[in-house]
């Protein structure tokens, strides 16, 4: 069975829509660790930082990293799921990671055009483009870090899952 494949990057930059098409692309299962984290607690993303803050749902996120990992699957990550080294080293070691690259500008015309605080409760209380900046500032690095391969996600879905299959096919020729 093939390995994983673990799409990381910041909110917006398509994991969830990207996951879906490149899993029935290759015939691999899919998961979404924010989903799944949601099903388990049934609790939004905001609940749980409400009730257990942060640090509370990073320890949940890295729960379900581990009990969706599996071979043959496309794993759509929270933007947030870097941010652990534990995570970041799991990851690479586990699987093939895929960071899907957009600038603030497009993840800010993202957000903006389809909110859902419910799901995704801001990390600053501060407006979406300055929280946007900030986010990508301190985690590029670690996105950078974790990946085995860095995607331009600004395109059309279809051109980029096409770029991630050429991107891995090469990979597996090299």
């Amino acid at each position: 069975m093939a390995l994983p494949l673990f799409l990381i990057g910041a909110r917006g930059c398509g994991k969830t829509t990207i996951g879906r098409a490149l899993s029935h692309a290759l015939d691999y299962a899919f998961s979404d660790t924010d989903h799944y984290l949601q099903q388990a607690t049934q609790q939004t993303v905001a609940d749980i930082v409400a009730s257990e803050g942060w640090h509370g749902f990073r320890v949940r996120e890295t729960a379900a990293l581990l009990a969706v990992t599996a071979p043959s699957t496309v794993i759509a990550t929270g933007g947030g799921m870097v941010l652990a080294d534990v995570n970041r080293h799991y990851m690479r070691e586990h699987g093939r990671v895929i960071y899907l690259n957009v600038g603030v500008e497009i993840l800010v015309a993202r957000l903006t055009a389809k909110p859902e605080a419910t799901q995704r409760p801001t990390l600053t209380g501060r407006p979406i483009a300055d929280e946007m900046a900030e986010v990508l500032s301190q985690r590029a690095a670690l996105y950078l870090q974790a990946a085995h391969y860095v995607i331009d996600a600004t395109q059309q879905p279809e051109k980029i899952v096409q770029q991630i299959l050429e991107t891995l096919s090469l990979a597996r020729a090299g």
